[in-house]
């Protein structure tokens, strides 16, 4: 069994919170900014990309939704608009976010299956909150933004999610002092999404067979 409290979680958990946190929120502005909305909406778009997984994840496994009870990751998420809104446009052109978001993606993983095996939830389960904290804030980003879901897509981004987290979960049952299963469960997760990156990688998509 892992245990419920990992000794090494509140000691990283602030770093690998303010890093999903901050990449994921400016995923969420540069959606609205792109679209030439307002400073409103990409406060608005920025904050439910930023805390959408993290506030999910809180409400299934019983914990106080995190940043209701602390106000940095609300301004977190409202500074990195504003830096959106200040910035010209040409600085957010590329793959450079998409790398961001790959940081983004398997520290956010690896920390929320933490925080769920801290609250006592069973290993399965935890690996799969280690999902939701890492991919749910994109796809509300999608559905608002009125683009194809990042589940309706065969590009590998939610792989990548369930390999660190999945990661943290297995390699802490084996033993594996837990601050190492981290380390070793967030690069498996960046790895994976930067391969997926570079050669453009994908899954195969489900193909019906002929009838008859």
């Amino acid at each position: 069994m892992l245990p419920h409290t990992p000794e090494w979680l509140p000691a990283i958990a602030p770093w690998l919170d303010l890093a999903g946190l901050v990449v994921f929120a400016a995923s969420g502005a540069l959606a609205a900014a792109r679209r030439g909305q307002t400073m409103v909406t990409l406060c608005f778009f920025a904050l439910v990309t930023g805390v959408g997984g993290g506030t999910v994840r809180d409400l299934l496994i019983g914990a106080p939704v995190f940043w209701i009870h602390d106000s940095r990751a609300a301004a977190a998420c409202l500074a990195v608009a504003f830096a959106v809104w200040l910035t010209p446009v040409r600085w957010w052109r590329g793959a450079a976010l998409d790398w961001f978001d790959a940081v983004g993606l398997a520290a956010y993983a690896v920390f929320g299956a933490a925080k769920a095996i801290g609250f006592g939830v069973p290993p399965v389960p935890a690996a799969l909150m280690g999902v939701v904290t890492a991919c749910v804030g994109g796809i509300i980003r999608d559905v608002l933004a009125g683009e194809p879901s990042i589940i309706m897509r065969p590009e590998i981004y939610v792989t990548a999610a369930a390999l660190a987290s999945g990661s943290y979960v297995a390699l802490g049952l084996l033993g594996v002092p837990l601050p190492v299963a981290a380390g070793i469960a967030a690069v498996a997760g960046f790895s994976l999404r930067a391969a997926a990156l570079r050669w453009k990688l994908a899954l195969p998509a489900y193909r019906k067979g002929e009838a008859g």
